[in-house]
């Protein structure tokens, strides 16, 4: 039997620019078993799809370490009791190493305690508690869990302040001093030997501690095969450095410019930190999802009520939840009645009621009274888990619309590294200048600024941070979009086919109409066909009696009571005999229908069924049944098409139903009479005539349909996210989400488009303005920092623009 393909998402640590993911990505393919790999250099993921059989996890973070980078893990201190001896210590360190996703596992016998350092997108504190607990081990409580690999990246963002400022300590009074010196602010002594010792001491500190790292990466990269944004800083900047320093030793004479040299370097760590502190917040959505699962949960233990950790909850628990408290995992209400904000699902603010019997999600808010439900999902498999792990995996994938960039970034800093030595050549041996040391200082400084002007990083930021925000968002509006692919297939949708029935419609038929016979009163016409349909199972029965409750009508009981097989039913209640049906049973029986046949007919022309009721063989009323459509399904229709679609409907609804729905609608076309198999090749026949298709159904009956459009949109498959196939899934049933999709999509797409025109031009107008002498290399270091925060800062527009619906 085949062994299922598994998933990682790894969090990487290290990545700088565009050719840094590529890099891994090649090495990660490398890794026998490994079939898939995809990093986002926006959010530091790689996903990386493998045969288990053949790969595993201490494989992978081998190649990755190789290539230069790391994985962010964390570190967990259980602290275990009653650790008798070295056998129990080795007992459970083999537990939990054979866990997935752990690194080490160490155990001290004295103090009692097991030290794990683990993959936080792998595994979590909360399963190696429960592997412990499995390998029978007591635990004592544990703390209020944190987002370990939010603080790895929280220690990434310090580090890059920290660099910062030690950059800016030793760059500032250089840079004062040298520019002071150069415009004759400080007379003669700022001209004496001394002083370019001086600058030599305050500009190396700069070069080789906050500098270091970009020679250590770029070593790797160039062991690597490749070469990353870190050789072109690393040369750029040893150029002015190493220049300045031959000057100094007396190998020739001219201006040096360690003042260069390190504002190059201070001006890049700037713009570094500025550049993190602004990609951590393109994932701000999924942590604000994260964010909502609360710390703590009470549950019924043994007749008490005790307080524990959420993630230790277990499917069964008895779990309370008190008014202005959130529900700690998913489950079924088994005593109590509230109502729950489940905005963070549905992105609808209205409270949903809960009472006995009815599902309760995980993270959402108990608004009123004292819960108790049953969990019956918990950890990495509630709803919030899901959604978090599905958006996960979108911002890791990539669009079409980046292959572009993808393949230019591989070979974009050879080619820079190129123009760099063809620059120094012109400036040295074409162009040179009257003074041999002027022409050396000219070429290098020009060459200097070519390599620091280029900015590969925009390339590699400028897709998947707005893939990011962008299905963030739509997570946040209850739209999960699963893929960058999707994303832009979305964007280029031209129709859109939905299913009629539990999408356009409610799915259950209604009472629409009532028709009354002359000297009729409503409520007591209505109280008797329900008091006869009360005995009756047809679901056009059902939506009688849900009516006459709605008005809270007494239903009396019949005292006898007959099923006419395809016809109606017949029944005495009250004395009165009572005949409910068809036109063909009204027709058997004789019964005129006057003045109703009329009315009827034209229910009959509107998509209703219409059903004739007589008392005592005289018609009394016609009941008018359908399955409406839903409140927003005009306002829907009426938004896609003000967004230039087609929209269209496919149901196994008869033609005049059918065309009774598209009249209310203003549908452009209609198909109807078509089975749930056929309902694929419809969509294929729409595909031939040119069309985008974009099918809309329940994720269930229409996966044929939904799988074979150019977008499938699951919609109402509420917390079982992770079962609907199609690319996009709506949470709820909700029909305003398919515009929202469709506008996001197309939002995001063009700030996709914006930010490669950026990363593209910028590139193709300063390279060779630099190469022509019009840039300085301080110049060059700030435009290339300010490049990459204009890319970040474009897609974070993506969080509050308003969409056009």
């Amino acid at each position: 039997m085949a062994i299922a393909s598994k998933q990682y998402n790894l969090p990487i640590l290290g990545m700088t620019c565009a050719n840094c993911v590529s890099t891994v990505e090649r090495n990660l393919y490398k890794v026998p078993g490994v079939s898939h790999a995809s990093v986002n250099l926006s959010n530091e993921r790689a996903a990386v799809e493998f045969d288990p059989a053949q790969a595993d996890l201490q494989a992978m973070l081998t190649r990755i370490r190789k290539a230069g980078y790391d994985v962010a893990s964390g570190e967990a201190r259980l602290q275990v009791q009653h650790l008798h001896d070295p056998a129990d210590a080795r007992r459970l360190e083999v537990a939990l190493s054979a866990l997935e996703g752990v690194l080490e596992a160490n155990t001290n016998l004295v103090t009692g305690e097991a030290r794990i350092l683990y993959v936080p997108t792998v595994t979590s504190e909360a399963e190696l508690r429960a592997a412990a607990a499995q390998a029978g081990f007591e635990l004592a409580a544990a703390p209020a869990g944190e987002d370990v690999e939010a603080g790895v990246r929280r220690s990434e963002i310090e580090k890059q302040r920290n660099l910062m400022w030690f950059s800016v300590l030793f760059t500032l009074p250089l840079f004062i001093l040298s520019m002071g010196r150069d415009f004759g602010l400080f007379g003669h002594w700022a001209h004496a030997a001394w002083v370019d010792w001086l600058f030599f001491v305050l500009a190396t500190p700069v070069q080789f501690i906050a500098g270091w790292s970009y020679y250590v990466n770029g070593f790797k990269s160039l062991r690597n095969g490749s070469a990353n944004m870190d050789v072109l800083v690393a040369l750029g900047s040893s150029v002015a450095y190493f220049y300045s320093v031959a000057l100094l030793l007396g190998l020739f004479s001219g201006h040096g410019y360690f003042e260069t040299s390190a504002t190059i370097i201070t001006l890049i760590r700037v713009g570094k930190y500025l550049e993190v502190n602004a990609r951590g917040r393109t994932g701000d959505a999924i942590r604000k999802l994260v964010g909502l699962q609360p710390k703590l949960a009470r549950v019924l233990r043994g007749g008490q009520e005790i307080e524990i950790p959420s993630a230790d909850v277990l499917v069964g628990d008895q779990v309370v939840v008190r008014p202005g408290e959130k529900f700690p995992a998913d489950g079924r209400v088994i005593e109590g009645h509230s109502a729950a904000d489940e905005s963070m699902i549905s992105g609808e603010s209205m409270p949903v009621s809960k009472t006995p019997g009815d599902e309760v999600i995980g993270a959402t808010l108990n608004k009123q009274g004292r819960i108790v439900f049953e969990a019956t999902k918990v950890g990495k498999t509630t709803a919030l888990a899901q959604i978090v792990r599905l958006v996960e995996n979108a911002q890791s994938t990539r669009p079409p619309i980046q292959k572009l960039g993808d393949r230019i970034s591989e070979i974009f800093v050879p080619v820079v590294i190129l123009i760099a030595t063809l620059t120094f050549l012109a400036w040295y041996f074409v162009f040179p200048a009257s003074a041999p040391d002027a022409t050396l200082t000219r070429a290098l400084i020009n060459t200097a600024a070519v390599l620091l002007i280029a900015c590969p990083c925009a390339m590699g930021l400028a897709t998947p941070t707005a893939v990011m925000v962008g299905s963030g968002r739509g997570a946040e509006m209850g739209v999960l979009i699963k893929s960058g692919e999707a994303l832009e297939r979305a964007s280029g949708i031209s129709t859109i086919l939905l299913d009629k029935t539990g999408t356009l419609t409610r799915g259950q038929p209604a009472l629409t109409d009532i028709l009354l016979a002359e000297g009729q009163q409503e409520d007591e016409f209505l109280r008797l066909a329900a008091s006869v349909e009360h005995a009756s199972e047809h679901p056009l029965g059902e939506a009688i009696v849900a009516a006459a409750n709605a008005r809270e009508l007494a239903l009396a009981t019949p005292a006898s009571f007959e099923a006419l097989t395809g016809r109606g039913v017949a029944a005495v209640v009250g004395g009165a005999q009572v005949l409910i049906g068809n036109r063909r049973l009204m027709d058997e029986r004789g019964i005129a229908l006057g003045s109703l046949a009329s009315a009827a007919e034209s229910l009959h022309a509107d998509g209703k069924t219409a059903i004739y009721v007589t008392v005592d063989g005289k018609l009394a009323g016609v009941l008018a049944v359908a399955d409406t459509l839903k409140d927003n399904a005009k306002e829907v229709i009426d938004s896609l098409h003000r967004m230039g679609l087609k929209v269209g409907m496919i149901t196994g609804d008869a033609r005049g139903v059918a065309d009774a729905v598209a009249r209310q609608l203003s549908l452009d076309y209609v198909l109807a009479e078509v089975l749930p198999e056929q309902k694929a090749a419809e969509v294929t026949k729409l595909q031939a005539d040119g069309h985008k298709v974009a099918m809309v159904g329940d994720g269930i009956n229409d996966a044929p349909a939904l799988a074979l459009a150019d977008l499938g949109i699951a919609i109402g498959t509420g917390t079982d996210v992770a079962m609907a196939t199609a690319p996009v899934v709506l949470m709820t049933d909700d029909l305003r989400g398919v515009p929202k999709a469709i506008a996001l999509s197309k939002r995001t797409l063009s700030t996709i488009r914006q930010n490669l025109f950026w990363a593209f031009i910028y590139n193709i107008l300063l390279i060779p303005a630099a190469a022509l002498g019009f840039l300085s290399p301080i110049l060059a270091a700030g435009a290339m920092a300010l490049s990459d925060i204009f890319v970040i800062g474009n897609s974070l527009r993506l969080r509050k623009t308003p969409l056009k619906v």
